[in-house]
């Protein structure tokens, strides 16, 4: 049965590959967002290997001690969470989950030795992020809910304004399961009010769905709404599909029309780059940064075809679809334009890391020889775990295992290997 498995983390930081988790909620709905089963709440013993922050413990409440006394080990912590999200037919969601819960949760596989991605395609299983479900309910079909503004009088799309202005209780705001559970309450209240667009919405966790919105042939324009964009304009772009990225076929770059590409477009691609990237600080007045972007298809973008812009959400957002016809044909005319662009997007060397915790990204797939052993380690006993250690092909993962048995079980560990992990911490 096809079911979502609405969650969130709390954290001990806001970087979720260096930080580590402290708590851990999910609850799991039907297609209806009818609760099933009983919720999960976890907390995570923390290791002795990093430095919680001060200010997140501050405003989760966690402390350390606290997460020592009820929580599990992360071994644990990290099976009990795939056991939810692995389940067949799974979508796995969150609020903002796709750029930061999702993240904590490859590198929480990662270091776990599980695969940081199969969770998210295998079985029919799938991702989706309520945020720009909001963000783009409030640009297209804001009708039925009530939309907070901040002090400056643009939109909040912040979780606990959103439920504090539409009457959703959610007292305990950063307790894991509180968060969920007013997650789930927005998601019953925009398919309550906008059903069309939500289920809509809904199937773009499917990528090819995405991919059929963006005919790069043609290159015609679709409406994207994204955190990227400025939220006084409804966080929403005009944006005409132009080529695939070279090094990720997921990845497919677009510009946004609503700018005039004219002071750009005679440049040459370092030219292109430098401004692209130029922080904005260092921006000139009245300078507007080029609206070149990724858009990854499976990170369920928001796109939707023009005809979805009626005349009042022109005029609300000074949308002129004439100026944005002629954008494109400037774009259309430039000549080389293709060429500079793959130039631009082109991929680039950075400085790697050389500590196996935050590599994820960096040393690439493992080896179907590797991924054995790691599911053959996954029944092991504690005890033996290291005669693993001398046989992996990825130079990342004996290192990683000597670390995984020292946070998890480090009764485990000899003497020698005891001393190295106390120098360690």
């Amino acid at each position: 049965m096809n079911s979502i498995f609405w969650h969130d983390y709390e954290t001990f930081g806001s970087d979720p590959r260096r930080d580590r988790p402290s708590q851990f909620a999910g609850i799991r709905t039907d297609a209806e967002l009818n609760v099933i089963g009983e919720p999960l709440s976890l907390y995570c013993k923390p290791a002795p290997d990093f430095l919680p922050h001060p200010a997140a413990c501050r405003i989760t409440g966690i402390s350390p001690q606290k997460a020592l006394a009820e929580g599990v080990n992360e071994a644990e912590f990290c099976k009990r969470i795939l056991q939810e999200m692995a389940e067949p037919g799974t979508c796995v969601s969150g609020y903002n989950s796709i750029r930061f819960d999702d993240e904590v949760t490859r590198h929480l596989l990662y270091r776990c030795f599980h695969d940081p991605y199969e969770r998210e395609w295998k079985h029919g299983n799938s991702r989706w992020d309520l945020i720009d479900v909001l963000r783009t309910t409030r640009a297209l079909r804001p009708d039925g809910i009530e939309w907070p503004l901040k002090e400056d009088g643009s939109p909040s799309f912040r979780l606990e304004a959103l439920t504090a202005a539409n009457g959703i209780p959610h007292s305990g705001a950063h307790d894991a399961l509180v968060d969920v559970r007013a997650t789930i309450d927005m998601a019953r209240l925009v398919r309550a009010k906008q059903p069309r667009l939500y289920d809509y919405l809904y199937s773009l966790r499917n990528k090819n769905r995405v991919l059929a919105q963006l005919d790069l042939q043609s290159r015609l324009p679709v409406v994207h709404v994204s955190g990227r964009y400025p939220a006084q304009r409804g966080c929403l772009g005009i944006v005409m599909p132009l080529m695939r990225q070279a090094d990720n076929a997921n990845g497919i770059i677009v510009l946004n029309l609503l700018s005039d590409p004219s002071p750009w477009l005679g440049l040459d691609a370092e030219e292109i780059r430098a401004k692209l990237y130029r922080p904005s600080s260092e921006l000139e007045e009245g300078e507007e940064r080029i609206g070149l972007k990724v858009l990854h298809l499976n990170r369920c973008p928001s796109v939707a075809p023009l005809g979805v812009l009626n005349a009042e959400i022109q005029q609300r957002y000074a949308i002129d679809l004439e100026a944005v016809a002629a954008h494109r044909n400037k774009v259309l005319a430039a000549p080389g334009l293709n060429e500079r662009l793959r130039q631009v997007f082109a991929p680039q060397t950075y400085e790697e890391h050389s500590d196996p915790d935050f590599m994820l990204y960096a040393g690439g797939f493992f080896d179907d020889h590797d991924k054995r052993l790691m599911q053959q380690l996954q029944r092991l006993q504690p005890a033996a775990l290291d005669s693993l250690s001398g046989q992996f092909h990825d130079a990342r993962l004996p290192e990683l295992l000597f670390r995984y048995r020292a946070r998890n079980w480090p009764e485990s560990l000899n003497s020698e290997e005891s001393q190295h992990w106390h120098a360690y911490c």
